[in-house]
């Protein structure tokens, strides 16, 4: 099973631009931004819910969520920064405790768990080994480490180990990563392709990603969002997907391309 989904919902210029007619990206003209949710989970059956980094919701929120969307959809949600950034991964108890007791109000519609580490921390395997022994074994969890001290034989295998999946990046068109395989799902950003108009993926770079998605289950977030990029290429890559008889999660049919100059 392939989820494509995008690294969040809420864009203002996914709706139409000035004199483009009643069309977006992803949201037509008019609708309230109240509602973008509920239009983008029509859509999409996965996002993935970046603003937790930056502030945990209240568990209300999260349960909010659950309320508003469909029994199939499902919500990727990254670890708050206070343990990633601000704790550096020690004494990870407490906040991995706080953040579980208002993600969980997800219920059966939350998903992976990302763990994104400061690219200036190095490698601590201890710190990393006590903070996955924080989730229990119903919460999959993915974690991207940015420093090149963590691409090590010995990371590889705490991760499996765990059972956590190495987050996979792609910053235009190159693996920031290794590509372990260390859980039974697999977990994909994509920052930023080479393509025209900026940000967008040219195919041969999706068709590429594809060729590596060798795990059962795998999501995949499109993390270029200006100009509804992250919105057409989720398109592109289900169309594709689809051809070569993978098994997808809703994804949107790719939207014109706006004219020149709108």
């Amino acid at each position: 099973m392939l989820w494509i989904g995008t690294s969040g919902w809420q864009y203002r210029d996914w709706r139409p631009a000035k004199g483009a007619g009643d069309t977006g990206y992803l949201y037509p003209a008019g609708l309230p931004q109240r509602l973008w949710l509920e239009h983008y989970a029509d859509r999409f059956d996965v996002v993935e819910v970046n603003n937790a980094f930056y502030r945990l919701p209240e568990r209300t929120t999260f349960q909010q969520w659950r309320d508003r969307t469909p029994d199939r959809f499902r919500f990727a949600v990254k670890m708050s920064r206070y343990l990633t950034h601000i704790k550096r991964l020690r004494e990870p108890a407490e906040p991995v405790a706080r953040f579980l007791s208002r993600a969980e109000a997800l219920g059966d519609k939350l998903g992976p768990v990302l763990l994104q580490l400061p690219p200036t921390l190095r490698a601590d395997l201890d710190a990393l080994d006590e903070t996955l022994r924080q989730f229990p074994g119903t919460v999959r969890v993915a974690v991207e480490p940015r420093h090149p001290t963590w691409f090590t034989p010995d990371c590889e295998q705490l991760l499996r180990e765990h059972g956590a999946a190495l987050c996979w990046a792609d910053r235009c068109g190159r693996p920031l990563t290794p590509l372990w395989r260390t859980a039974g799902f697999g977990y994909l950003r994509l920052h930023e392709g080479r393509a025209k108009p900026w940000p967008r993926y040219g195919r041969q770079a999706l068709h590429s990603w594809l060729d590596r998605c060798g795990v059962p289950e795998m999501f995949v977030f499109f993390n270029n969002d200006p100009g509804g990029a992250a919105v057409i290429d989720a398109g592109v890559m289900a169309a594709e997907a689809a051809r070569r008889g993978i098994r997808i999660t809703a994804v949107p049919a790719v939207p014109p391309r706006p004219r020149e100059g709108q």
